[in-house]
């Protein structure tokens, strides 16, 4: 048997454009998600445990003491006198609460000074940054 072509018969073609607009878009989601997990282990701080815990909301401002003293305002680097200036415009955003996290191990004289910095900004209220103790629900 044999099969003869039409001529001027339509080619098939596979079109690709819909594929890699399919792939970038898959691309583009697990960058955004990927990022969005990034904000809580920006610093390697050990946390105090706590038995009760809450989830941290978005909008507020977080600073971070870490071991060593260093201070971080939503995970980039500032120092205790610049720390003031960038937390008043945040504030404004937060309602006045601040969100403080603090190596357990840490210095607790800088913790004392990073707090006595967002008082005079005008912070208001602290969020203590803790993590679960282990065995609580």
């Amino acid at each position: 048997m044999r099969r003869r072509f039409r001529e001027g018969a339509d080619e098939v073609t596979f079109d690709f454009a819909p594929m890699v607009d399919i792939v970038l878009l898959l691309l583009i989601f697990f960058f955004l998600t990927s990022s969005l997990g990034a904000r809580n282990n920006a610093l390697p701080l050990d946390l105090p445990r706590a038995s009760t815990t809450v989830q941290e909301t978005p909008a507020l401002p977080i600073v971070s003491v870490d071991r060593a003293g260093k201070v971080f305002l939503d995970g980039k680097p500032t120092t205790l006198t610049r720390l003031g200036g960038q937390l008043k415009p945040l504030l404004a955003a937060s309602d006045g609460m601040v969100g403080l996290r603090a190596d357990e191990r840490g210095n607790y004289g800088a913790v004392v000074r990073v707090m006595d910095e967002i008082k005079k900004a005008g912070g208001e209220r602290l969020a203590l940054g803790t993590r679960k103790a282990a065995g609580s629900p």
